[in-house]
């Protein structure tokens, strides 16, 4: 028996009144239980799409549907299977965390003692239940968007759908924040990200889709992806005299970015023994090396060009 896709759009359009043309026919699975990555450059059509399946947006063409559910056909039963977390802090920051959850909670007719269990089970995976009485407006940017997870997960949803959840906060934040979202998701919730970073969703995502021009130029696994890139990327940290000659060698790219610094490009057959030898050759020794950015940003670089965001 085939199981059935956490979501499945098949010819999804969506033409504004203004003639633009937002989504041009897309196609895409998200597998339950997976960690999913929808990337695109500002205005390449994320949003509409995102909102098309939270039911925030109406479709022109085609079919959406969640874990077999149509829905245009059944919104409401759709919409219990789904937890949004928007890009905008969208909640009443002079009600405590705790009252934030439980009232979303009874939204969904979800009865007070369910909720208060619930509040207190996402709150403290969230590291948010010792501000439970706190006024949210005292909270940091992190921990807001912590409890907005926290709130979208009162329903338990199947499907949980981050709108650049990690947006303006700081390194250290958003690592902690990756721990929880892959509690949640080893637990069985299929996540959809979109994001800036694209060092986050290589960290967390098995699959992904590119989208750009209200269309998916790329869609798939991230190491079958990742495995097309034939060019790797490297600075290195070097010890020569300011007017030594860089080495020339065949499919190798090499420049100065500073008295201390190249920038290596070379192909994923070439032996970085080659490259050393030719370095050293010409007196120019390597003391460290480093990639110069993630596999993905190479591939949406190379797809988007280097003006796109993701």
């Amino acid at each position: 028996m085939t199981a059935v896709p956490a979501l499945e759009v098949r010819g999804l359009r969506k033409r504004y009144d203004t003639g633009v043309e937002a989504l041009k026919g897309i196609d895409l699975s998200v597998a339950e239980g997976d960690f999913f990555a929808l990337l695109g450059p500002n205005g390449a059509g994320k949003s509409t799409l995102i909102g098309i399946i939270s039911s925030l947006v109406n479709k022109s063409e085609g079919e959406a549907r969640v874990f077999g559910i149509d829905i245009a056909r059944q919104r409401n039963l759709a919409m219990r299977q789904i937890g949004l977390v928007p890009q905008e802090l969208n909640f009443n920051q002079f009600e405590k965390p705790l009252e934030i959850c439980i009232n979303y909670a009874g939204f969904y007719g979800i009865a007070r003692d369910e909720a208060m269990r619930r509040a207190k089970q996402e709150l403290e995976r969230a590291h948010l239940w010792d501000k439970a009485q706190a006024t949210s407006r005292t909270l940091s940017g992190g921990m807001k968007r912590r409890l907005m997870i926290a709130r979208a997960m009162m329903t338990q949803p199947r499907l949980l759908i981050l709108d650049e959840p990690t947006a303006g906060v700081d390194i250290e934040i958003r690592r902690g924040m990756w721990r929880a979202l892959r509690e949640i998701n080893a637990a069985g919730t299929t996540i959809i990200l979109t994001t800036h970073y694209l060092e986050e969703a290589e960290t967390l995502c098995r699959n992904l889709a590119i989208i750009d021009h209200g269309q998916i130029i790329e869609h798939g696994p991230m190491r079958s992806l990742l495995a097309k890139l034939d060019v790797e990327s490297f600075l290195l940290d070097v010890e020569a005299s300011e007017n030594v000659l860089l080495p020339t060698v065949p499919g190798l790219t090499l420049t100065r970015q500073d008295a201390n610094t190249l920038d290596l490009s070379m192909p994923h057959s070439m032996d970085f023994n080659r490259v050393f030898a030719a370095l050293d050759g010409a007196g120019i020794r390597v003391r460290s090396m480093r990639p110069k950015s993630n596999r993905l940003e190479e591939l949406f670089v190379r797809l988007i060009g280097p003006k796109g965001a993701a």
